[in-house]
C-alpha cells in the first residue's frame, strides 16, 4: 500500500496524464512536420532549398509546437487544473471555493454547473449549522427552567407547590412538542412520513375546523368565515395531516389578527388545470408580514417578531405545513402586506 496521501497521489496522476497528453500531441506534430519536410525535400533538389529546409524547419517546427501546446493548455489544461484544485479545496472542507469562469467554450457550461452544485452544498451546510444552533437555542430555555425549578425545590428555595410543579410540567410539554415537531419535519423532508389517504367530503373537514376554532375566534373578537364553492366536493388525502395543515394556518391567522378582524377559509375548484384541481385559501386581516421576511416564513424556527417572548409554539408550524402539502403533491404560497393581512393559498392535485 502506498504511503502517499490520496490527494498527493491524485495530483501526481493528473500531472502524469497532462504530461503524456502534451508529449503525445508533440509527437503527432513532429511526425507531421517530418512528413512535410520529406515531401518538400523530395520536390526540391537545389542546395539552397536544402539548407533552407534544414535551417528553417526546426525553427518553424518549434514555433508551431509551442503555439500548439500553449493553445492546448489554455483551452484544456488550465480549466481542468483549476477544476481539480477547486475539488481539492472542497474536499478539505472549503465550500466557498469556486472555479473561475474563464469564458472557455469547452468548459464554460461544466464550470457553471459545478459552481452551482457547490453553491447548493454550501447553502445546505449553512442550513444544517443554523438548524443545529436553532435547536440548541430552543432546547436551552426550557431545560434551564426545569433545572432551575428542580434545584430550587431541592435547595428549599421553592416549595413543591402545585404552581411550581405545573410550571415545570409545562416546560416538559413544550420540549415534547418540539421533539415531536422535529421528528415530523425530518420524516416529511426525507419523504418517509407515512400518509393514510382516504376519500372524504371537503365540507366535513371544513366543519371540523370551524367547530375547533369558533370558540377561540369568538373569545378574541374575530369573525371566522368559511366559504365552500361546492359542498359535494370530495378529496382523497390524509384527513388528519390535511387537518393539521389547515389548523396550523388558522391558528397563526387568529394569533396575528386583532379584535374586530376577519379570518376566512375559502375552497374552490381550479378549472382548466391538469395538475391542480383544488385550491384552499386562508386569508386574515392581521398585521401582515414584511416583504423582506416573506421568503423565509417557511424556514425552521422563523419568527417575524424577533423580540417576541411567547414560547407556546415550537416555531416549526409553517415548515411542517409546507412539507405536508408537498407530501400530498401540492403547493403552498403566501402573499402579505404589512397592515393589510396575509393570504396562504394551497393547491392540491386532482383525484
Amino acid at each position: 500500500m502506498s504511503n502517499n496521501p490520496p490527494s498527493k497521489t491524485r495530483r501526481v496522476s493528473r500531472a502524469l496524464a497532462f504530461t503524456l497528453f502534451f508529449v503525445l500531441a508533440a509527437v503527432i506534430f513532429v511526425g507531421g512536420a517530418a512528413a512535410i519536410l520529406y515531401l518538400l525535400f523530395s520536390q526540391y533538389s537545389g542546395v539552397q532549398n536544402i539548407w533552407l529546409l534544414i535551417c528553417g524547419a526546426p525553427i518553424a517546427l518549434i514555433t508551431i509546437l509551442l503555439v500548439t501546446i500553449f493553445n492546448l493548455y489554455t483551452r484544456f489544461g488550465k480549466p481542468l487544473e483549476e477544476l481539480f484544485n477547486t475539488i481539492n479545496k472542497i474536499e478539505a472542507g472549503n465550500l466557498s471555493a469556486r472555479v473561475p469562469e474563464n469564458k472557455s467554450d469547452m468548459f464554460s457550461d461544466l464550470i457553471k454547473r459545478f459552481n452551482k452544485m457547490v453553491g447548493e452544498l454550501e447553502r445546505a451546510e449553512q442550513q444544517r449549522r443554523n438548524l443545529t444552533a436553532d435547536i440548541a437555542h430552543e432546547l436551552r430555555n426550557p431545560l434551564h427552567i426545569i433545572q432551575g425549578n428542580l434545584e430550587g425545590v431541592l435547595d428549599g428555595v421553592y416549595q413543591p407547590t402545585p404552581e411550581h410543579i405545573n410550571a415545570t410540567l409545562e416546560e416538559t410539554r413544550l420540549l415534547t412538542r418540539l421533539v415531536n415537531d422535529l421528528q415530523t419535519l425530518s420524516l416529511a423532508e426525507t419523504g418517509q412520513l407515512p400518509l393514510h389517504p382516504t376519500r372524504f367530503l371537503l365540507a366535513d373537514l371544513m366543519a371540523d375546523l370551524t367547530s375547533s376554532f369558533t370558540s377561540q375566534a369568538a373569545s378574541l373578537g374575530i369573525d371566522l368565515q368559511t366559504h365552500l364553492a361546492d359542498p359535494n366536493l370530495e378529496l382523497t388525502a390524509d384527513y388528519d395531516r390535511l387537518n393539521q395543515v389547515l389548523s396550523n394556518l388558522i391558528s397563526n391567522a387568529l394569533r396575528h389578527t386583532p379584535s374586530g378582524g376577519t379570518v376566512s377559509i375559502q375552497t374552490e375548484s381550479i378549472e382548466g388545470n391538469s395538475n391542480y384541481q383544488l385550491q384552499i385559501t386562508i386569508r386574515d386581516t392581521g398585521a401582515g408580514i414584511a416583504s423582506e421576511d416573506l421568503p423565509f416564513i417557511f424556514d425552521r424556527f422563523w419568527r417575524g417578531d424577533k423580540s417576541r417572548t411567547e414560547r407556546t409554539h415550537s416555531g416549526l408550524g409553517l415548515a411542517i405545513t409546507k412539507q405536508l402539502v408537498h407530501a400530498h403533491g401540492g403547493t403552498i404560497d403566501a402573499q402579505s402586506e404589512l397592515g393589510k393581512g396575509t393570504t396562504f393559498t394551497i393547491a392540491l392535485p386532482g383525484n
